[in-house]
């Protein structure tokens, strides 16, 4: 393998590669040699089977094997030979005129990562918002968890039904006369007023009385899930077999036991604790914008463009996808658009602190272990159809860059808790209102260029004023419609010299219709 330079400007290097003829040959001749025995062929015995067939029969897709191999390994060479710390993936061109017989001409070019020198974590000071959880709270929480938990009681037979009113009823659901595939149940209870059925069912039944049958007609909506019922007229015959009063429902003893609690000092117990972790991850959130900012005023440093676009580029999808779901699409499109270098801005903000991290963590020894990534692996294989979960395993294990965008996250927050170790903290005790007020006071005065021109329908852009980490902390995310968990985008703080991407992960398993 012969190597040249042929640019080095900047953070870009680009290299040529020449992998001789002869060595391509002889990888050939080898992994030849290799599947020689479990080579079969009428009129010759296992392994006989002479090379000149062997190249005949095989040699062509064994030739382009070795040649991807030989790429990879040239690589993974120069990346040593030349102490290369690649910011993204390498790329790297093969010749156009190349063809067996011939040297393979590559072309690798590629952006490394700056030399950083390690920041200085002395000086660092943080405000740390407190929110005390009060009694009132505490009663509002467990008066949430009753009015979850009601419970009802027969009503007298003449009683006729009412919103909010639990029956038990029977049902037949009927297509032109004949009952349909899931359209019949007994004992189900449905609280008037709850809109758990189609429109226009509960409504018909507001008047029923104990015992009594009805027969009522609604239409499907046009995007109803079954599509043979979508847009359909049907008929439901219903049997009502006991109408039901709410009754009133007391925090007490009694209501922690039903819950499964020891008693209620328990339950409260535990609703404050609830209620602190809420708190915390706001907390943790407002202290974190604090330390990045002053890590960010501090340190000025070229950083690679490729990873600077990756990031713009996630930031711009998920934009987009907010911009298409407003009021107002166009305006919104619109104003993203009036506002994509300042989105640049912010992209080239989370690249540099991502790295100013990174740096940080190795020079003071934080480390993710090797029982943590195994964590990180597992959930992350989670998210795929059962039959998929190893295969993406070995996926993650053989792609070095990958395991490393798994452990991103855990090891940049690994490197805030240090950081927070060795800051100057106070202390403030605010209100929960106040605590939010400051997060939001800290996006806009980062960076919200929205707030200059508010689209029909306020919502506010993807945050901008943290590294890769973003918001997670600061309170669960909503699950979407279609039922399956949000992914956050891949971290970038670790990159490191790693081999390209050489298998595909497997594909994730679908949501689940409704």
């Amino acid at each position: 393998m012969q190597t040249k330079q042929t640019v080095n400007e900047g953070l870009k290097r680009s290299y040529a590669v020449t992998i001789s003829a002869g060595d391509i040959t002889a990888r050939v001749d080898a992994e030849l040699k290799k599947i020689a025995p479990q080579v079969r062929m009428p009129g010759f015995r296992p392994g006989k089977v002479p090379v000149n067939l062997l190249k005949k029969m095989h040699g062509e897709s064994v030739h382009a094997q070795v040649v991807n191999d030989a790429i990879r390994d040239s690589l993974d060479k120069l990346i040593r030979d030349e102490q290369l710390r690649p910011a993204m993936q390498p790329q790297v061109e093969l010749g156009a005129g190349y063809e067996q017989g011939k040297d393979a001409e590559l072309t690798i070019s590629l952006e490394v990562l700056p030399v950083i020198e390690a920041p200085s974590t002395d000086g660092l000071k943080i405000e740390r918002l407190v929110v005390p959880v009060t009694d009132a709270q505490i009663d509002e929480a467990l008066a949430g968890i009753a009015g979850n938990n009601k419970s009802y009681k027969d009503a007298p037979k003449t009683k006729k039904a009412a919103e909010g009113d639990q029956l038990i009823i029977d049902f037949v659901g009927k297509l032109d006369g004949e009952p349909f595939e899931g359209g019949a149940a007994e004992d189900t209870a449905l609280v008037l007023g709850s809109n758990m059925f189609i429109p226009g069912f509960e409504d018909q039944l507001v008047g029923v009385k104990t015992g009594q049958e009805k027969t009522i007609t609604v239409t499907f909506p046009a995007d109803y899930q079954a599509d043979h019922l979508a847009g359909k007229e049907a008929t439901f015959d219903v049997t009502v077999k006991a109408v039901k009063t709410e009754t009133e429902t007391v925090i007490d003893e009694d209501f922690a036991k039903n819950l499964g609690l020891d008693s209620l000092d328990k339950l409260k117990e535990i609703m404050k604790a609830q209620l602190e972790q809420q708190t915390a991850g706001l907390t943790r959130t407002q202290m974190k914008r604090q330390l990045l900012d002053q890590l960010a005023a501090g340190h000025s440093f070229e950083v690679p463009p490729s990873m600077v676009e990756a990031e713009f580029q996630q930031i711009w999808t998920q934009l987009q996808q907010e911009a298409a779901q407003d009021a107002d699409p166009a305006a919104a499109l619109k104003q993203i658009e009036d506002e994509k270098d300042e989105y640049r801005t912010i992209a080239e903000r989370r690249v540099r602190l991502g790295l100013l991290l990174s740096e940080i963590g190795q020079a003071n020894g934080v480390e993710v272990t090797s029982q943590e990534m195994g964590m990180l692996v597992q959930q992350a294989a989670a998210q795929y159809r059962p039959e998929d979960r190893q295969r993406f395993i070995e996926y993650v294990q053989s792609e070095p860059m990958v395991a490393a965008q798994l452990r991103a996250p855990l090891y940049e927050d690994k490197v805030v808790d240090f950081l927070f170790d060795k800051a100057d903290i106070t202390e403030r005790e605010v209100t929960v209102e106040e605590l939010q007020a400051a997060i939001e006071a800290d996006e806009t005065a980062e960076a919200a260029p929205a707030a200059k021109k508010a689209p029909a329908k306020k919502k506010a852009p993807a945050k901008k004023a943290e590294t890769a980490a973003d918001d997670a902390e600061a309170k669960p995310a909503k699950k979407p419609a279609s039922g399956k968990a949000e992914k956050a985008p891949a971290k970038k703080a670790e990159a490191s010299a790693d081999k390209p991407a050489a298998k595909k992960a497997p594909a994730k398993k679908a949501a689940a219709k409704k």
